[in-house]
């Protein structure tokens, strides 16, 4: 299919050069520069700043994409209902996760929603540093936690446990903290530094009791931190479905077993259109499936 001045324009957006661009359509890097500079002129703006590397887009270029970037989107979903493909998964779903939750639990879904459509293409990136779901090009982001305000809409998938844990070493060593006062006085391993020294809420019979959580071991990997954990370095307030296994087969010992945790909520948020994707609803449906199986997190 040859492709439109304003599809060309989307590409090298997307590459983030004409040569990438000219390389994916099989083209010659001169002819999509002049197809681009073609654009420029019937709207009397410069879209590129062009370089021998890197093309960006310019200030109105980049609103040009945005607005561009829906239309297209638009179109696509129209042309999908004539086609009568409405319903059927189609084209490429990239979707955002964080790493240890994304391998754990996305992946698969991924796994069994191409199974199901052969013909969807799927990738996934996982991290925490997809903010800008336009700008990324991203259909659907995976949140664990309260989210901030915003334009996207939030489908809640639905909420993760969390337990206070530390290894059956640690306990035999240190002695088991009974109290929220008496686990304040043991080293917690820290996701994020703004986590040290913050307050926990904890209820028990209905009574909301507060726990200062503090460490001098900070990691922003819950799989870095599991082995942390069991290998006795100090305690730590995570996941439950991090620790189920060694929770199960004794390895890890919870602590203040007594006293319930705040969840997490566990959302599937998207840009908001006209018309959602076949690739999008299904994905997400498919993911409700998953939490709703999965006792290690709750609906």
């Amino acid at each position: 299919m040859i492709e439109t001045n304003e599809q060309l324009f989307l590409r090298v957006v997307d590459a983030g050069s004409l040569k990438a661009a000219a390389e994916q359509v099989h083209a010659d890097p001169s002819a999509v520069s002049r197809k681009i500079a073609a654009l420029e002129d019937r709207l009397g703006v410069k879209l590129l700043q062009r370089s021998t590397k890197r093309s960006t887009p310019t200030e109105a270029g980049a609103r040009y994409y945005e607005g561009m970037r829906a239309l297209i989107s638009q179109q696509s979903a129209l042309e999908a209902q004539v086609a009568g493909l409405v319903d059927t998964p189609i084209g490429i779903l990239r979707v955002a996760a964080p790493v240890d939750f994304g391998a754990e639990f996305v992946a698969p879904v991924l796994s069994t929603l191409q199974e199901q459509a052969p013909s969807l293409k799927v990738e996934l990136l996982l991290g925490s540093t997809f903010s800008d779901l336009v700008e990324q090009n991203i259909d659907v982001a995976i949140r664990i936690g309260r989210l901030p305000d915003s334009s996207l809409i939030a489908r809640r998938l639905g909420a993760v446990p969390r337990v206070i844990v530390a290894s059956k070493e640690y306990v035999q060593k240190q002695g088991l903290p009974e109290t929220p006062d008496q686990t304040e006085l043991h080293p917690f391993i820290i996701y994020r530094p703004e986590q040290n020294n913050s307050v926990v809420k904890l209820r028990r019979a209905g009574k909301q009791v507060s726990m200062q959580m503090s460490g001098s071991l900070t990691v922003n990997s819950v799989s870095a931190i599991r082995k942390l954990v069991c290998a006795g370095k100090g305690l730590h307030l995570g996941p439950t479905w991090v620790f189920k296994d060694g929770l199960t087969d004794g390895s890890l010992v919870q602590v203040l077993p007594e006293f319930e945790l705040d969840t997490f909520p566990l959302h599937a948020l998207y840009v908001p259109t006209s018309y959602v994707p076949a690739k999008v609803r299904a994905f997400i449906d498919l993911m409700i499936q998953s939490v709703r199986s999965n006792a290690a997190i709750s609906e």
